[in-house]
């Protein structure tokens, strides 16, 4: 039996991350995986949508040269081209995780890894044993009672990115970050989008201001929104499907190709062995405390399968804060408060911390700036005027509260305000940081700026 001091179960970015972070530390690091090296966010989510988002946004670009000046013959596609070079890049990041594995010398078992007592994992049959397990295995998509998928007619995010042919009619249910970038995806290449969303707003996550802005930006590009309405069924027994929706002015039917279900995901903590180990589980996660420790010794959890927010960037840091707690450094705990979220939708969001609603449930007194885009010198050259920066500061201390974007390139530019809340700034600070010109990022400046009655561009 081979022994380790530390597996990893699960190779997505909170499992290959940790493996890489544990090597560096001296540990000897085996990796489970069952199917692709990098998991979902490398093979089937965040990097391949990214990608096909690229072909969408170059394909806008090309259907509107004229607003530059441009001329071009015809702007064409070729779906099944756009899926393949999606196909492409993660494959080619997926390699990139295989080199990595190599260069820090870390085992890559492949198979289903099941936890057994005793810190072992059997892996279709093979045993292993380390000193400390981790927990890694993701979370997949969401299916509700009233969606079941088949993968044809009613699909995940999977079957999203890899269909035959272009739907000329979708449906998507619920409007998170997956449904809006699929969404957004589908209809810049033509397809008839309807996105339905059970709460009032789409986006529900985000700042009020935010999700109405990115409301009407999608109406503006063609997609129709169904906010505060549910999918009760879908009849799939025709060419294409036929769902029925329930509104606050009753049941309509809505006719498509295609139904993409986007409402959330579902743990992969079955069959995995937590059971057999006496590992707690609650509300389909795995209960740990802040260094990631399950209530069984040795046995560590990290990711989507834990309470946090299911993010390839918590997994990530998760993993990395496990792993060198073990190794005795001194660490601090991850501020949950201060995570950033991105949809990469057309136009873009970018948050990090509270909403205005929030803040002033927890008793703020604020202060708030907004700066539009269409006062940036940047934006107006580039054709991306769209949207615009949100600044909320505590007025009594300055302390940096939460910021809201919405626009091109904005999950670029967020880190700005997960950096300067991280090194508590205030805002004053950012005001005198001087911010080089013409760029979009000038924007978060002007909203500090409006936030203290110093705005210069508005």
């Amino acid at each position: 039996m081979s022994k380790y001091d530390i597996i990893v179960l699960g190779s997505g970015p909170g499992g290959y991350v940790t493996a890489i972070r544990a090597s560096q530390l001296g540990f000897k690091t085996a990796i489970v995986e069952k199917e692709s090296l990098g998991g979902v966010c490398l093979n089937w989510g965040c990097i391949p949508t990214k990608a096909l988002l690229k072909s969408a946004q170059v394909f806008e670009y090309l259907k509107h040269a004229e607003d530059y000046g441009l001329k071009v013959e015809s702007a064409d596609k070729d779906f099944d081209a756009v899926v393949k070079r999606s196909r492409g890049v993660a494959d080619g990041m997926s390699k990139g995780v295989q080199f990595l594995m190599k260069k820090n010398k870390i085992d890559v078992i492949e198979g289903f890894g099941k936890l057994k007592p005793g810190k072992k994992v059997d892996v279709d049959g093979t045993e292993y044993s380390a000193d400390n397990i981790i927990i890694a295995t993701g979370a997949r998509s969401r299916e509700l009672p009233s969606l079941k998928q088949d993968g044809k007619k009613i699909i995940g995010y999977r079957e999203a990115m890899t269909l035959k042919e272009q739907p000329k009619k979708m449906i998507v249910v619920g409007s998170g970050a997956i449904g809006c970038e699929f969404g957004s995806f589908y209809n810049s290449m033509g397809t008839e989008v309807t996105i339905v969303e059970y709460l009032p707003n789409i986006v529900p996550v985000e700042d009020e201001e935010v999700s109405k802005q990115f409301e009407r930006s999608l109406k503006k590009a063609g997609i129709k929104i169904m906010t505060g309405s549910s999918v009760e069924s879908v009849d799939t027994s025709g060419d294409g499907v036929v769902a029925t929706v329930k509104t606050k002015k009753g049941e309509e039917k809505l006719e498509a190709d295609i139904v993409l279900s986007a409402v959330g995901i579902k743990t992969n903590i079955e069959g995995i062995g937590l059971e057999d180990v006496g590992i707690i589980t609650d509300k389909d996660k795995v209960i740990v405390n802040d260094w990631y420790q399950t209530n069984m010794p040795g046995y560590y959890a990290i990711g989507d399968i834990t309470p946090g927010p299911a993010l390839a960037h918590v997994a990530s840091a998760e993993g990395i804060i496990c792993v060198e707690k073990l190794a005795g450094m001194h660490v601090e705990k991850l501020d949950y408060g201060n995570i950033p979220g991105c949809t990469y939708a057309s136009p873009e969001i970018a948050s990090v911390g509270m909403t205005e609603k929030q803040a002033k449930e927890a008793g703020y007194e604020l202060k708030i700036g907004k700066f539009p885009f269409s006062a940036s010198g940047k934006a107006s050259a580039s054709g991306n005027k769209d949207g615009f920066v949100k600044v909320i500061f505590d007025a009594k201390y300055g302390e940096w509260l939460g910021c809201h974007m919405i626009g091109a390139g904005v999950t670029d530019m967020i880190a700005e305000a997960v950096l300067g809340r991280k090194l508590e700034t205030t805002g004053h600070e950012v005001l005198k940081a001087v911010h080089p010109h013409p760029t979009m990022s000038e924007a978060v400046m002007e909203a500090v700026a409006a936030a203290y009655d110093e705005v210069i561009h508005l």
